[in-house]
């Protein structure tokens, strides 16, 4: 007796165009329910995926497996890939030099001897490594190589490597495990850095698995910085972390947003 198959093809929340055609009728009903839950945030924990979809982790890493184009799997975490352009560390190494080195300046004057400080990834926080104060005793918690490489070679600074798996455009780690450790520390300051700065929207980046990690070190810091230069401010990326109020100072440069985040930022606001 012969067999036969049937295509699904279903049309998959705020897309313009249908997914793959997929076998089983249940993959398929899976795959747009995924879509429909990640078509807020953006971005879905694996583990509160499985819960939404009522089956296993292993069958959701499949089910995404299977749709490439839709979905990426990073850290532990499920993205929605049209959600956003990938930033590309290589794009914004040289953007806005001057202006990173003079927030970065400011940022350095904070860290004191004897500090544990979080540094942040990005391409902004590399300038704050060039400036920490020479031959102060620190102990630097960081997860981007562009941070630990330098730092590892100075002889005063006690060095703490978060890895996980490396996001290469970034340059940066994918902490799950790590953020035990990470939550186990205790830090002074935390030097957070940020793809957009927006009154009502908050603080964003563009990368998803870097808010588990931004979150965690500002959860177990005594204070929080957040290091921008003012091409930022004023703009939303999709990986949304924090609100603005959750620093308690903002270090910044002129710009023609300055004057509205300024005016609803109620901590210490700093130009350099």
């Amino acid at each position: 007796m012969g067999s036969s198959s049937v295509s699904i093809s279903i049309k998959m929340p705020n897309s313009s165009g249908p997914v793959p055609p997929m076998k089983p009728r249940r993959h398929a009903d899976r795959v747009a329910a995924l879509a429909e839950a990640l078509s807020g945030p953006g971005v879905l924990h694996l583990r509160e995926a499985a819960r939404v979809l009522g089956v296993s982790e292993m069958t959701v890493r499949r089910d995404v497996a299977e749709v490439p184009d839709w979905f990426s799997y990073l850290g532990g975490y499920i993205v929605q890939r049209r959600a956003n352009r990938a930033y590309v560390m290589a794009e914004e190494q040289g953007a806005h030099a001057s202006a990173k080195s003079a927030i970065c300046a400011r940022a350095a004057e904070l860290i004191e001897d004897d500090d544990t400080v979080f540094i942040d990834c990005g391409t902004t926080m590399p300038y704050l490594v060039r400036q920490l104060p020479p031959g102060r005793a620190i102990t630097v918690v960081c997860y981007a190589l562009n941070i630990a490489v330098p730092l590892s070679t100075l002889p005063q600074v006690r060095l703490i490597v978060l890895g996980g798996l490396f996001n290469g455009s970034s340059a940066s780690f994918a902490v799950e495990d790590g953020l035990a450790t990470l939550g186990r520390l205790g830090i002074n300051k935390a030097f957070i850095s940020a793809g957009g700065v927006h009154a009502e929207k908050g603080v964003s980046c563009s990368n998803f698995h870097e808010v588990a990690v931004k979150r965690a070190a500002m959860r177990v810091a005594l204070a929080r910085c957040l290091v921008v230069d003012g091409s930022k401010l004023g703009k939303v990326k999709p990986a949304p972390f924090a609100d603005l109020a959750a620093f308690d100072t903002v270090i910044t440069t002129d710009a023609p947003g300055v004057s509205v985040i300024r005016a609803t930022f109620p901590g210490r606001f700093l130009l350099a």
